[in-house]
């Protein structure tokens, strides 16, 4: 496990988007941020369940959040312009996005993959955290320094048979967070690293293991660690890297 204990104000003042927050990684990545001091903007496709992750901060006594309902598969770059326009009124500036959001798809052969999930999965993991990370960046910018964290897998590094669309598209999320760091490295105050956060209890993970004891596998809590160095001040010449949290 990636060893790091976060000051309990580590994020005081920060604004921080978490996409998929609704449930799994992404709902404790956003409680968690908000409970070390972060204003967290929770989107996610299912306007209930982000309010369920809005109330349970807010019960918490945390800074209150912001909430963002949005399908990542079916939104353009309008939708993108119009958020951007909507947190600069709000909040002036972003310190830091966590693209957790993504979709498993089908594990099945190359040879008989849909294509219209193929097209799904695609459009979830790859090019909506682009369109998001390229509309936000002048509010990035803002932030003394910034960090835009995106979500790996294994199978983005040394695929495997029949996953398909989702092991390419971590392939080339990989591919988007080092071309973006080589691109700010030196000339910006932003960082761009990965998280890959291995074997972990959440759904996407059940449907793709169906057979596998949930039981022994650590909890989204027990991987925080990571999400917190990277999304702190700590990480601040971390740079390009994809990093295990496990």
């Amino acid at each position: 496990m990636f060893e790091y204990q976060a000051p309990e104000n580590l994020l005081k003042d920060r604004v921080i988007l978490v996409t998929g927050a609704g449930d799994g990684i992404g709902r404790i990545a956003a409680k968690t941020y908000a409970a070390h001091g972060a204003t967290v903007i929770l989107l996610g496709r299912t306007l209930e369940k982000l309010e369920h992750v809005y109330d349970e901060i807010e019960a918490a006594g945390h800074p209150q959040p912001a909430l963002v309902p949005l399908n990542l598969e079916s939104a353009q770059e309008h939708d993108f312009i119009e958020l951007t326009n909507t947190l600069e009124q709000e909040f002036g500036k972003l310190d830091g996005i966590l693209h957790n959001a993504g979709l498993l798809g089908v594990r099945t052969p190359i040879e008989s993959y849909d294509p219209v999930i193929w097209q799904q999965v695609m459009q979830v993991n790859v090019n909506a955290p682009f369109m998001l990370t390229q509309t936000l960046m002048p509010l990035l910018e803002r932030s003394e320094n910034a960090s835009v964290v995106f979500t790996s897998s294994g199978v983005g590094r040394k695929s495997k048979a029949y996953w398909g669309a989702y092991a390419v598209s971590k392939f080339a999320t990989e591919g988007l967070m080092q071309t973006l760091a080589d691109e700010i490295s030196n000339v910006s105050n932003i960082r761009s690293n990965c998280i890959n956060p291995g074997a972990t209890r959440t759904q996407m993970r059940a449907d793709a293991y169906p057979a596998e004891n949930p039981g022994t596998l650590k909890t989204p809590e027990d991987i925080m660690p990571l999400y917190l160095y990277l999304m702190g001040p700590d990480s601040i010449d971390i740079n390009g890297q994809s990093l295990d949290a496990q």
